[in-house]
């Protein structure tokens, strides 16, 4: 079964080149990567890496899967040749090299730096506790923001117009007390770490005003790889590269799927029914999921 698997894998190429260029197109690209253990590397490793791409045109999201043997920076920087754009990140120090990129706007993630205060209110002082959550509750104001916005169903342009009336001045009194804080906290102590860590990514934790589509988060890029996370707790490892490969690609056409929102099953069967007879770049595109709809995977059931 895994053979086969690798073999449906190796006819995806084609649709797989595809989503490269639909995730090139789009104004925002969201880039993480997890760990993944290979049994039969050609050098051995204790730890690869699957990583996930995911952008497009607005309504119609592509996810990309690839693995690879290294977690360096000469990933992304491969995959993102000629893309001019904003990129998501977390605040991994490979991802630096896009700050000197020209035409690419590097955002980091507001939910790894709520993540870092949230850790100082589990293991602190009262005293560093109650530092933290002041920090965390303006956070909050920030991530109100994006929640009205989503409730009054607000489009880009008005979104961008609330977070420079709105967010900017919270972020500046932000900025503020994170200076302010720095000085007066021991810089041993997790306190520090969080706020340090805020401040390194300052420039690119602001980024996400400049623009109405983009989010605070990454969260589109960690809620796009938890699948493949789930799964690797069942299936713990492949067995060799061309495994690995083969699962990024079946992941890649199945989360695509189900990002717009096709039942993945019936998409499988529309595509294993039409792939061997497509001969022309338009007859791949046509069937990738973003240009399907689940009405017609119905007609086809």
């Amino acid at each position: 079964m895994c053979g086969w698997a690798m073999k449906v894998a190796e006819k995806y190429k084609p649709l797989l080149d595809l989503l490269h260029d639909e995730i090139l197109s789009g104004p925002l690209i969201n880039i993480d990567e997890t760990t993944l253990k290979v049994l039969n590397e050609p050098e051995r490793r204790s730890k690869s890496y699957m990583w996930i791409f995911r952008g497009g045109a607005r309504g119609r999201p592509s996810i990309v899967y690839q693995y690879h043997a290294s977690r360096a920076g000469d990933v992304a920087a491969s995959y993102l040749r000629g893309y001019k754009g904003y990129v998501q990140t977390d605040g991994y120090s490979g991802y630096d090299f896009l700050d000197r990129w020209d035409g690419i706007h590097h955002i980091t993630c507001w939910a790894h730096v709520r993540r870092k205060f949230v850790d100082v209110t589990k293991a602190s002082s009262k005293k560093k506790r109650g530092q933290a959550n002041k920090a965390l509750t303006i956070i909050k104001k920030l991530y109100k923001i994006e929640k009205n916005a989503r409730v009054l169903e607000l489009t880009t342009k008005e979104l961008y117009a609330e977070r420079q009336e709105k967010a900017l001045p919270i972020l500046e009194s932000f900025r503020v007390w994170l200076n302010q804080k720095s000085i007066q906290t021991p810089p041993k102590g997790l306190l520090c770490k969080a706020i340090s860590y805020a401040m390194n990514q300052w420039n690119r934790l602001v980024r996400y005003t400049e623009q109405g589509f983009t989010k605070p988060d990454n969260n589109d890029a960690e809620n796009a790889i938890r699948p493949f996370v789930v799964g690797r707790k069942n299936w713990l490892f492949s067995g060799n590269p061309e495994g690995a490969r083969a699962s990024a690609a079946l992941f890649s056409l199945i989360e695509t799927a189900k990002a717009n929102e096709l039942e993945p099953y019936h998409y499988l069967r529309y595509l294993f029914e039409r792939l061997p007879l497509a001969e022309t770049t338009e007859d791949f595109k046509s069937l990738l999921p973003q240009y399907l709809s689940p009405e017609q995977l119905k007609l086809n059931a």
